[in-house]
């Protein structure tokens, strides 16, 4: 664990062992050169602390890009909660105030909301012992997660198909959960060609019932032909075996991070598949929520921003472009311009 945070690029870590739960509360902050740092608090049960740590630095650095790439002025953090066992009832209650306890003693440095194993109810409970706590007010991050990739949708479809509508393409969204429910509606709307994917066969079947889209084997999602691929679920999952097997023109979804490594973005654009980076597409939740419970945006001015996202990618591809290069890179450069200006 040492040797992770000597070798982090982030500003600093923050480690709290609870005895009563056996577990690690990890708070990453990688960037407050924009704004306080802000982002979401996971908990799940890792295999050792040291991969809880390794989670918490990759997501807080994902967080400074998400906000230095959609120009906003908050800076990328993280929390993770790291369990050696599952832990239910009271017990996890009282970790979860304990966690709570330990954002607010960092004095508003740290602002967080729903993540992975904490929703909307655990975050009442962090709630309650720290006034740094977002998503009580503004509500499900989700269905603006889903209207920011909506809108990368028909900017990609504009750059490789000369129309921004998406009626009539095929749409592949693997993972119909909190973002990916909301996005698979929002394609239906527009009519839409839509197959879906989920781990969970039950609930993918009760999804492809109720809206009439086609059901996709989880194992076969890689190989499924369609216009548009939308990872929605896990990270990683375009990788050195798994962008062979692709048969779209493009990927957008509102997953983190979802190149295992930094030179996948290559891969695909060697297979002339247009990638629209992940930590623009899926801005649109945070965007919302921090808007209009940190800036005190209203709802309808908050909702323009998690629209403006099409601008701003429609700015990166027509970069890309000229540069002949991958759109992951033009997002880099402009993240680090962002960052150089020292304000968004």
């Amino acid at each position: 664990m040492e040797e992770l945070i000597r070798g982090w690029d982030g500003e600093r870590v923050v480690m709290r062992y609870d005895h009563e739960a056996d577990a690690w509360m990890i708070i990453a902050i990688h960037s407050t050169r924009l704004g306080p740092a802000v982002g979401g608090t996971r908990m799940k049960v890792y295999d050792a602390p040291r991969d809880g740590l390794r989670d918490v630095q990759r997501l807080a650095a994902g967080m400074t890009y998400k906000w230095a790439g959609v120009d906003f002025p908050l800076g990328g953090g993280k929390g993770v909660i790291a369990l050696s066992r599952p832990v239910e009832g009271v017990a996890r209650e009282r970790l979860l105030e304990r966690y709570g306890e330990l954002v607010e003693s960092l004095r508003g440095g740290f602002y967080t909301g729903a993540d992975l194993g904490v929703g909307p109810e655990s975050m009442e409970v962090i709630g309650r012992k720290t006034s740094r706590a977002r998503g009580l007010t503004a509500g499900d991050p989700g269905p603006w997660t889903a209207l920011g990739v909506f809108v990368s949708m028909e900017a990609v479809a504009q750059e490789l198909f000369g129309r921004p509508e998406l009626k009539g393409r095929t749409v592949l969204v693997q993972g119909v959960g909190d973002a990916g429910l909301p996005l698979c509606k929002l394609l239906r709307g527009v009519a839409a060609d839509l197959r879906i994917a989920d781990i969970d066969a039950a609930r993918a079947r009760a999804v492809a019932e109720e809206l009439g889209a086609v059901l996709v084997d989880p194992g076969e999602v890689y190989d499924e032909p369609c216009d548009i691929f939308a990872p929605c679920a896990v990270g990683a999952v375009l990788n050195v075996e798994t962008i062979p097997r692709l048969h779209c023109r493009a990927v957008v979804g509102s997953a983190n991070n979802q190149l295992e490594v930094s030179e996948d973005a290559e891969r695909l654009q060697e297979r002339g598949i247009l990638y629209a980076p992940d930590f623009i597409c899926n801005a649109g939740g945070a965007i919302f929520l921090t808007a209009v419970e940190m800036l005190e945006m209203s709802e309808d001015a908050a909702a323009e921003r998690v629209r403006a996202i099409r601008g701003t990618l429609e700015e990166l591809l027509h970069e890309a472009k000229q540069r002949r290069e991958s759109p992951a890179r033009a997002a880099d450069r402009r993240v680090q311009r962002v960052l150089e200006r020292g304000s968004a």
